[in-house]
């Protein structure tokens, strides 16, 4: 694929390749629009403590987030066509157009970003099918971070695949424990092809694993709180430098 890169250098998002809602079909552009700013050569996704719950009143537990994917579509409203289902039965609220900004089916993917976060929040980068079909939607988590899983001099980051619905992808996911702390700026990556995921951190590779998805994949990026862990204490902000893919 041509190579892509995102320095976050503009005034504002790229819309071409992002958009700046989390699952909107389940709910709505307006009512899953992230908070995020751009200054310094970087993309902020952020979760203020006035800001609102992801499809209150369905979604257990209560969960607020602010993400940007470079893909999306659903059916139409009333259909329970859509990416990502949280729960069987799930129908469409909003119906969404086909976007696909960046949809890679191999190769090197890396993201640079720190994070600030709490008991209660978390970050993460994965790629997921875009459920063109139903059963093309396996995962591949370049990183995810816990609030409760820093500890003085390491942080445990999860890395792998998920089968999510595809059961020709097995589940094979791991929090590693590395010497490192995700508040200060850390480059993550996996590189795949032929179904061989190989995951690392700073250039150091940390594992791999065989089974990863061959078929186009979208980027979900975000910064997720659970409020009733956290409280609403802790503004979770997730700072991104750069991404690249090749």
């Amino acid at each position: 694929m041509t190579a892509f890169a995102d320095n976050f250098d503009g005034p504002a998002l790229d819309l071409s390749v992002w958009s700046p809602y989390y699952l909107p079909q389940w709910s709505s552009r307006a009512a899953s629009a992230a908070t995020y700013h751009l200054a310094d050569s970087c993309l902020t996704l952020s979760i203020p403590v006035d800001q609102g719950l992801w499809c209150a009143g369905d979604h257990q537990p209560d969960l607020r987030v602010s993400g940007i994917q470079s893909g999306n579509y659903s059916g139409p409203v009333g259909s329970t066509v859509g990416q990502q289902p949280y729960r069987d039965g799930l129908l469409v609220q909003e119906e969404q157009e086909p976007f696909w900004g960046l949809t890679p089916d191999s190769g090197y993917v890396e993201l640079r970003a720190r994070a600030d976060i709490a008991p209660g929040s978390m970050v993460s980068l994965w790629m997921v099918g875009l459920e063109d079909q139903p059963d093309r939607c396996g995962e591949i988590c370049v990183m995810e971070v816990f609030g409760d899983a820093l500890a003085p001099g390491s942080t445990a980051v999860g890395m792998g695949l998920k089968t999510i619905r595809d059961p020709a992808v097995p589940q094979d996911f791991e929090a590693v424990r590395l010497p490192i702390d995700v508040r200060e700026f850390h480059t993550y990556a996996v590189e795949w092809s032929a179904g061989t995921a190989t995951f690392s951190v700073d250039g150091a590779a940390i594992r791999s694993c065989a089974g990863a998805p061959t078929y186009p994949l979208q980027l979900m990026l975000a910064v997720f709180d659970f409020p009733e862990q956290s409280g609403r204490s802790h503004v979770p902000s997730f700072v991104v430098d750069h991404i690249r893919v090749r």
